[in-house]
C-alpha cells in the first residue's frame, strides 16, 4: 500500500495546484484524477472558451474592417472554419494540459488515472490499488446542472439541448442558438455565437442578465448585446422542451421559442460521487468550508468548486495554497472579499469587492468616481469606446472597496484594483500612481480622480 502525506482528489486548477504546492513544502504527494489533467479549466472551460472567442473576435474585426479603414471587397469570400478553429482550440488545450503533467511530475508528484473512491478518510480505492494517505484534499469540481423540466432529458438525448460542454466543439454554426439562463457561461457564449454570425436569443428568469455583478455593468453589458442583434426576453419562466423548441411563460403568456441548439446554462452541481463514506456536512452548493478549507472532518481539506464559494480557477487555485499551507503546519486563511471575477465578453468585464449597491447595505459612507472609455484616448484609437470603470471607496479614508469595469482589457485590468484593495490602498494612492500613456489602465487613475473631486479628463 502507497503512503502519503497529502493525497488530492482531482487535478484541476485547485487540484493540480495544491499538489504542486504540497510537493514544494516537502510532502510526499499524489494526485488522483478519473478525466484529464487540468479539470474544467484547463478542458471543458476557462481555456478552451477563450480561444474560441479569440477566434471569434478576429472574425468579428475583420468583417468591421472598414471602421479602420480597411475595405475588403467581398465579405462573402471571408470564411469561417470551424475544424480549423476548433483544432486550434485542442491544441491549446494540449499544450496546457501536457503542461500540467510535467509540472506535477518534475515536482514529484504521483499521478494516479483513475475514479478515487474514498474509503475512509485516509484511503483511498483508484482502480484496483489502495492508497493511504495522512490528509486528504477533495478537489473533485462540479458538473453542468440541468434542471427538472418537462422534455429535457428528450431534447438532450437528441442532441438539441447542449451544455457549455458539447456547444465547445460544433461540428456547423447553429443558425439560431438558445440560450437558457443570463450568467457568465451564457453571456461568454452568446458573444461568441453572436460574433460568427448565429442569431442569438438569451431567456432569462430574472429582470436582468448577470445579476450578481454591478447593476451599471449589467445595464451596460444587456444594451451592448442588444445593439449587436442579441434578443434578451426577461421573466421567463420554463415550462418543458419539445426537441428543438423550448416552451416558456413570459408575463402570463406562453410563448415558444425554437433554435438549431439550446444551451442550458442555469448553474453547475457539486461532484460529490465516491464521497459518501466521509459523512461530509454539505449544504445545496457543496461541502462546508470554513476559510482555512477545513471540512468537519480532520484531516479532510475541500478546494475549489466542491466547496460552492466561488466557482472560479483562481479561488480554486489560491484555496488549493491555503488548505496546504495550514496542513503544513501555518496558519493561513483566505479572504473572500478580494475576489475578481472576470467574463470574456466583448467587451470584457471584470470586478472586484462590493458593489455600490453592496456598500450601502452593508451601512459605508461611499463615494463613487465612473469614467467612461470613450473620453479614454487608447479606447478611441482602438475603436473599443464601450464601457466604464467605477470605483468604490470608503468616503472617511478613501479606502478602495469595489472595482468595477467594462472594456476591452478589463480582465487584465482588474489586477490593479485586485492589488490595491490587497494593500488596503486608496483613491489617493491610484490618483498619485503614474498610468502609462496612452493605456486603457488611465480609466482607473481617472476615476479614482473623479471620486475625489478632481477630474481631469472629464467633467464632474
Amino acid at each position: 500500500m502507497k503512503q502519503y502525506d497529502i493525497l488530492v482528489l482531482g487535478a484541476g486548477p485547485g487540484g493540480y495546484v495544491a499538489a504542486i504546492k504540497a510537493a514544494q513544502m516537502g510532502a510526499k504527494t499524489a494526485v488522483v484524477e478519473a478525466g484529464e489533467l487540468g479539470g474544467v479549466c484547463l478542458n471543458v472551460g476557462c481555456i478552451p472558451t477563450k480561444t474560441l472567442l479569440k477566434s471569434a473576435k478576429v472574425y468579428e474585426s475583420i468583417m468591421n474592417a472598414e471602421k479602420y479603414g480597411i475595405d475588403i471587397k467581398d465579405k462573402n469570400s471571408v470564411a469561417i472554419n470551424l475544424d480549423a478553429m476548433v483544432k486550434r482550440k485542442n491544441q491549446a488545450v494540449r499544450r496546457l494540459t501536457s503542461g500540467v503533467k510535467m509540472l506535477l511530475e518534475k515536482n514529484g508528484v504521483d499521478i494516479y488515472k483513475g475514479f478515487g473512491e474514498v474509503v475512509d478518510k485516509n484511503t483511498i480505492k483508484v482502480n484496483d490499488e489502495i492508497l493511504n494517505t495522512k490528509n486528504l484534499i477533495i478537489a473533485t469540481g462540479s458538473s453542468p446542472m440541468i434542471p427538472d423540466i418537462e422534455g429535457i432529458k428528450e431534447s438532450f438525448e437528441q442532441g438539441y439541448a447542449v451544455t457549455s460542454t458539447e456547444v465547445l466543439d460544433p461540428k456547423e454554426l447553429p443558425e439560431h442558438l438558445i440560450v437558457v439562463g443570463a450568467g457568465t457561461i451564457s453571456i461568454e457564449f452568446a458573444t461568441l455565437y453572436n460574433a460568427l454570425g448565429s442569431k442569438v436569443t438569451i431567456l432569462q428568469r430574472s429582470p436582468r442578465i448577470l445579476s450578481g455583478i454591478d447593476k451599471d455593468l449589467s445595464e451596460a453589458m444587456a444594451k451592448v448585446l442588444t445593439k449587436k442583434g442579441v434578443k434578451i426576453i426577461y421573466g421567463v419562466k420554463h415550462k418543458k422542451f419539445e426537441g428543438n423548441k423550448i416552451i416558456v411563460e413570459v408575463n402570463g403568456e406562453e410563448k415558444t421559442f425554437e433554435g438549431d441548439k439550446i444551451l442550458v446554462s442555469l448553474g453547475r452541481t457539486p461532484n460529490l460521487k465516491g464521497l459518501e463514506k466521509l459523512n461530509l456536512e454539505t449544504d445545496r452548493k457543496g461541502i462546508i468550508t470554513d476559510e482555512r478549507l477545513r471540512t468537519n472532518i480532520e484531516g479532510v481539506y475541500a478546494i475549489g468548486d466542491i466547496n460552492g464559494k466561488h466557482l472560479l480557477a483562481h479561488v480554486a487555485s489560491a484555496e488549493g495554497i491555503i488548505a496546504v499551507e495550514n496542513i503544513m503546519g501555518k496558519d493561513s486563511k483566505m479572504s473572500y472579499d478580494r475576489i475578481p471575477s472576470c467574463i470574456y465578453s466583448f467587451p470584457e468585464i471584470a470586478t472586484v469587492g462590493m458593489t455600490e449597491d453592496e456598500a450601502r447595505e452593508k451601512g459605508y459612507d461611499i463615494i463613487v468616481g465612473t469614467f467612461p472609455l470613450s473620453a479614454n484616448g487608447k479606447a478611441l484609437a482602438e475603436g473599443d469606446r464601450d464601457g466604464f470603470v467605477k470605483i468604490v471607496a470608503n468616503k472617511e479614508y478613501g479606502e478602495i472597496l469595489g472595482v468595477h469595469m467594462m472594456a476591452s482589457t478589463a480582465t487584465d485590468m482588474i489586477a490593479e484594483g485586485v492589488m490595491t484593495m490587497e494593500l488596503e490602498g486608496t483613491l489617493e494612492d491610484i490618483a498619485r500612481g503614474i498610468h502609462p500613456h496612452p493605456t486603457l489602465s488611465e480609466t482607473v487613475m481617472e476615476a479614482a480622480h473623479l471620486a475625489l473631486g478632481s477630474p481631469i479628463h472629464t467633467l464632474k
